[in-house]
């Protein structure tokens, strides 16, 4: 059983981690070069947010949303 559990560390360490201690070397040498990986994320989650925004504003100029105040049967 210990032979398991130190395969499933050798796996994360070793293999799955390996592009974290990448960034980790590059940190020492420039900031913009240690949050790249930051900044895509960024970069995609302002995208997705637009895009979201936009296919709201065009369900609301469709008329398509239902707007009636009323609550959940549950509340």
């Amino acid at each position: 059983m210990k032979d398991f559990f130190y395969a499933i560390q050798d796996l994360f360490v070793d293999t799955l981690f390996a592009p974290f201690d990448a960034l980790r070397a590059l940190e020492l040498e420039s900031w913009a070069g240690a949050n790249v990986l930051s900044w895509i994320f960024l970069l995609i989650g302002s995208v997705a947010f637009v895009y979201w925004m936009l296919e709201l504003k065009k369900f609301n100029d469709n008329g398509e949303e239902d707007k009636s105040i009323s609550s959940h049967s549950y509340l």
